[in-house]
């Protein structure tokens, strides 16, 4: 197989991938990754970050970027609300929750707001969903996310926090025993009993 034949390929799994590939595919794919960095200097694809590459004339995706650059970024708080529809402010800054001790470059991101837990209850209601460009990131369900902001009712501007709590109480699809648990888990289970009888 010739240098074209291997770009060929690289572009093709890009184009199926809504215009993002990563080096662990282009390897899976069978291609040496020095073609990646071929591709980057001839202005066919761009570096997105370690691992990570685009084509230069797809809008960028935030969301899988940030993600990207740590396998525990988890959206929450409210940038979790916009993506579960219980919130319209479509996000400037992104929430992101990580491990206490993380270090990583995330921390130098202007356009992400950080939150801390402990990594027993990093992955508690983490679930995988599809970006609004269509690309898979790991964010907290709505149960974990409405735990999130009653711990966190600081961090959530208050007409955010109102109308998420009041859509989630209407919701045909809320699960009540789901949001007890997690509370418990998280310690919350008196702040979050007291929210959900005035709203039910």
């Amino acid at each position: 197989m010739n240098k074209n034949m291997y770009y060929d390929k690289i572009l093709k799994i890009t184009e199926k991938n809504n215009g993002y590939i990563t080096t662990k595919e282009v390897v899976n794919a069978g291609i040496d990754k020095k073609f990646l960095t071929n591709m980057v200097k001839n202005g066919k694809l761009i570096r997105i970050s370690k691992g990570y590459y685009g084509l230069p004339n797809y809008i960028a995706d935030d969301y899988y970027i940030i993600a990207s650059k740590s396998k525990n970024a988890r959206f929450s708080l409210a940038t979790a609300l916009y993506l579960h529809k219980l919130s319209d402010r479509n996000p400037l800054v992104y929430n992101i929750t990580l491990p206490y001790g993380y270090s990583g470059t995330l921390q130098k991101q202007k356009n992400v707001i950080l939150n801390f837990v402990s990594r027993d209850i990093l992955d508690l209601g983490v679930i995988e969903m599809e970006s609004p460009f269509g690309m898979k990131i790991k964010v907290y369900d709505i149960e974990r996310t409405i735990c999130d902001i009653i711990k966190n009712k600081n961090k959530i501007d208050g007409e955010i926090f109102s109308k998420a709590l009041k859509d989630y109480a209407k919701s045909k699809s809320k699960n009540l025993n789901k949001l007890a648990s997690y509370a418990k888990i998280m310690k919350i289970e008196k702040k979050v009993g007291e929210y959900m009888e005035v709203l039910l």
